[in-house]
């Protein structure tokens, strides 16, 4: 299937949730939020949301500093 990650297509197997899509490109879920379609996916859905051909998904990581 086709997803638009930040902006770039990119080619993932079907069947992908939220989860396998972050384990897969070595992303620490704890560490970011997720948004797909333009609507934030809560941490605890991650492991079900899953995502389809098309989808447009925007991961942003947290960034600490002072």
């Amino acid at each position: 299937m086709k997803l638009k990650i930040n902006g770039t297509e990119s080619e993932m197997q079907d069947g992908f949730t939220v989860s396998g899509l972050l384990e897969t490109l070595k992303i620490e879920p704890a560490r970011v939020a997720v948004e797909v379609n333009l609507q934030i996916v809560k941490k605890c859905n991650f492991n079900e949301h899953a995502l389809k051909d098309g989808d447009a998904v925007e991961i942003v990581n947290f960034v600490g500093g002072g």
